[in-house]
């Protein structure tokens, strides 16, 4: 993948492309005009990984920049900042890199650096090596933890090794509240968080009034489940990931919300229950039969939905799509725009400077 170039001056006129090409590609479905919600045109990211070149005394980070053929144009990029990274990962860049230079125990063998952090300033490394580590890693590792105020992981093969927490508290403006959300090393979550704020908030105001209840799919660590939970009687919401379902549950009562479930489970095996055809354990307590769901959420990842769950999401009144994929998306609208119509339809830009897009559209049954 080639690397983003960032060009804060050129930014809007980047964005107007992005938004031109939506409004041309779904211009069939009769959409109203789209909502079109801009990133901070640098530093936005709030995670970024390196590779760790050692050459001779030297160390610095890299990436490489990937051109149609992965396998033959592949350039080595060096880094010492990155415009793409929030200011806090351009702060701790230069700084890790000191610390560690001349100190063989950390420095030997490293091949990997991760960085995660929050708006607040909260931070934690990752540091990966080809090589066992031992007690006298962890003891110098918990001094640079100390000296750089971060939290630090050491990572190799069949070895992990948390320090202190494997995890930051992110915090979201949804209107009048404040969220906090656990997001946990080497898991998923949003990687613009003032464009994941500008999300949530969209995802509140399409569905305020709507009422009953609401099912989500693919809920992860519960980023719009939170959100929406004030908007709905109750809230069910499904994932298969075992780290980000126990996320969830954290987050739900960090931030003391009520009503809502988070259930392991498929949304294949979520339509089987809901349905009566089978009966599973893991959702045992949720009243299923008792609800009134009038709402799905559904945010997929890039392959968009199977046939079976867009089937199923076409039995909601209210349908929440969003979506990493223009392409999957328009697939999935298909089929949807023969019982649903399009009320609203936006695009967030979570990854300036490159052609991904990420949208969202709010369907009511015709």
């Amino acid at each position: 993948m080639a690397l983003p170039v960032v060009e804060p001056e050129n930014y809007t006129a980047l964005l107007e492309e992005k938004a031109n090409r939506i409004r041309e590609q779904f211009a069939a479905f009769h959409p109203p005009e789209l909502e079109v919600f801009a990133s901070p045109a640098s530093h936005y990211r709030m995670r970024a990984e390196f590779r760790v070149w050692h050459k001779g005394d030297d160390l610095f980070y890299v990436m490489f920049d990937i051109g149609e053929d992965p396998k033959t144009d592949r350039k080595t990029v060096r880094m010492d900042q990155y415009p793409v990274a929030n200011e806090r990962i351009n702060e701790l860049m230069p700084a890790l890199l000191d610390e560690i230079r001349d100190v063989s125990e950390l420095r030997r063998r490293l091949f990997q650096v991760e960085f995660l952090t929050s708006q607040s300033g909260e931070a934690l490394i990752t540091l990966i090596y080809h090589r066992a580590l031992g007690n006298e890693w962890e003891a110098l590792a918990r001094e640079l933890q100390t000296k750089l105020g971060v939290r630090i992981i050491g990572r190799s093969r069949k070895q992990r090794i948390v320090l202190d927490l494997d995890y930051v508290i992110e915090t979201m403006k949804v209107g009048e509240r404040t969220l906090e959300y656990q997001q946990v090393e080497n898991s998923f979550t949003q990687p613009n968080a003032a464009l994941c704020e500008k999300m949530l908030n969209w995802a509140v105001d399409v569905s305020k009034g709507v009422g009953g209840d609401l099912v989500e799919l693919y809920c992860g660590n519960g980023n719009f489940t939170l959100a929406l939970a004030d908007n709905f009687d109750h809230v069910v919401a499904t994932e298969i990931s075992k780290t980000s379902v126990r996320s969830a549950h954290f987050n739900i009562e960090r931030n003391g919300i009520e009503n809502v479930k988070v259930a392991r489970v498929s949304s294949e095996e979520f339509s089987d229950a809901l349905a009566g055809k089978t009966e599973m354990r893991r959702l045992e307590g949720f009243d299923l039969d008792r609800r009134n769901f009038t709402t799905v959420l559904v945010d997929p990842p890039r392959a968009g939905l199977d046939e079976n769950t867009v089937q199923q999401i076409a039995q909601y009144d209210n349908i929440i799509y969003v979506s990493c994929n223009p392409d999957t998306l328009h697939e999935n609208m298909l089929e949807l725009n023969k019982t649903h119509k399009v009320v609203r339809f936006a695009m967030f830009d979570q990854f300036p400077y490159t052609h991904h897009i990420e949208s969202g559209v709010f369907m009511v049954r015709r």
